[in-house]
């Protein structure tokens, strides 16, 4: 039986996706729910897997081109495993078929995971997956190319001359161009148009993290064991933001044409780093949750960035965003706003430096924060005062629990 392989429908307010690769060829065996092609959204990398067991005989749609929902992307023929190529495909070159792991199941695993085992010609089936269930991560990836990388060099080898020409050649000068990927593109459309809608301000202040710290220092082993998940520094910025939030609802509002809107809940995005640029997964009703449920919510996204499994339903909405520049070394920033968000809240590297305390110079583990907000629902003097609620609550935790 034949089947046509077709777009998947595309997430709310995504109208078109780019093929960004196909893991199987004309002619190529594959197992039900394995993933064929890889589709790239403005936000997410969406996987088409097979609808049965068969031979892929055609493939109708090339890498890189625009597809939209419903659009063919190759032809099927269900049925048992056929070793040979197929007739459609037999205009190309044979392709040996799929090695298949025990079980008839490919290896789990995500789009850039893929096309990293591609780049380097690696096997997943010889790769131990250390994901849930199996998963094989980027890690397992490079942890097998490190330990395999000089399995060829024999002991007491001479590493390999140069060649006279080419230490005359001088340095290299070539360059490269490389089109954006359409998450990039994405990003790059909102930072303008987050500049050219917005009355971007920034203010600024410090906290003293010495309470912060000492309290995660003496519970974290203990949190860690009731709870499952380590105790971090993320979830005492979102539960301070929350009560900040609380007590200055316009910061937790957004512009629609000439109406302002207020939420009465909380949906904290959290932005996060990935190879493909920063995602913002949004937290939904932070007001409502524990310390160790935003650790582990967190944790979670962080994971799906990491293996390119995000969907697009994690990473919409969202009335307030917190990112850490911190992580990579940053002094300061003025972070640029999420539209429709009307403030975004910057984190930064802690820093042991020399304070006056009481008169007394002491040395205290510091950090800049930095609030970037519309002027055009947010007074300077809303936003400077929402910044010591939060500096107040994290230099006296105790705040947080009384929720004052």
């Amino acid at each position: 039986m034949t089947i046509e392989i077709k777009v998947p429908q595309l997430p709310e307010s995504v109208t078109d996706a780019t093929l960004v690769s196909w893991h199987k060829k004309p002619g190529e065996s594959v197992s039900r729910d394995e993933n064929l092609v890889d589709l790239e959204t403005d936000k997410v990398v969406l996987e088409v897997p097979a609808p049965a067991n068969g031979t892929l005989v055609e493939i109708r749609i090339k890498d890189g081109a625009t597809v939209t929902a419903g659009d063919v992307l190759a032809i099927l023929e269900a049925g048992d495993v056929v070793a040979s190529v197929a007739p459609v495909a037999q205009k190309e070159a044979a392709v040996p078929a799929e090695v298949v792991v025990e079980g008839g199941a490919a290896p789990k695993m995500s789009p850039a995971v893929r096309r990293l085992l591609e780049e380097h010609d690696l096997d997943a089936t010889i790769i131990i997956g250390s994901g849930k269930e199996g998963r094989i991560t980027k890690s397992d990836v490079m942890d097998y190319m490190k330990s395999h990388s000089d399995e060829n060099v024999a002991p007491g080898d001479p590493a390999p001359e140069l060649e006279v020409g080419a230490i005359s050649a001088g340095p290299s000068r070539n360059e490269q161009r490389v089109p954006m990927t359409r998450l990039r593109a994405r990003i790059a459309e909102r930072m303008v148009e987050a500049q050219h809608t917005a009355a971007m301000l920034t203010t600024f202040n410090e906290v003293d993290l010495t309470k912060v710290m000492s309290l995660r220092s003496r519970y974290k082993d203990a949190f860690e064991k009731e709870h499952s998940v380590r105790l971090g520094f993320m979830s005492f910025f979102a539960k301070a933001a929350v009560e900040a939030l609380k007590k200055f609802p316009a910061v937790n509002a957004s512009i629609e044409g000439n109406d302002v809107i207020y939420h009465d809940y909380i949906d904290l995005g959290v932005a996060v780093s990935s190879e493909k640029g920063l995602m913002v997964p949004v937290l939904r009703n932070v007001d409502q949750l524990s310390f160790a449920q935003i650790e582990s919510g967190i944790n979670a996204f962080a994971a799906k960035v990491r293996e390119g499994s995000i969907g697009m339903e994690d990473l919409t909405g969202g009335t307030f965003t917190i990112t850490n520049g911190g992580v990579f070394g940053s002094m300061m920033s003025t972070p640029i706003l999420n539209p429709p968000q009307s403030a975004i809240l910057g984190m930064h590297a802690i820093q042991q430096r020399p304070m006056v305390v009481d008169g007394e110079i002491v040395v205290r583990p510091m950090m800049y924060l930095a609030m970037t907000y519309d002027h055009r629902i947010i007074d300077g003097r809303e936003a400077v005062q929402f910044l010591v609620s939060i500096k107040n609550s994290l230099e006296d935790p105790g705040r947080l629990l009384l929720q004052v």
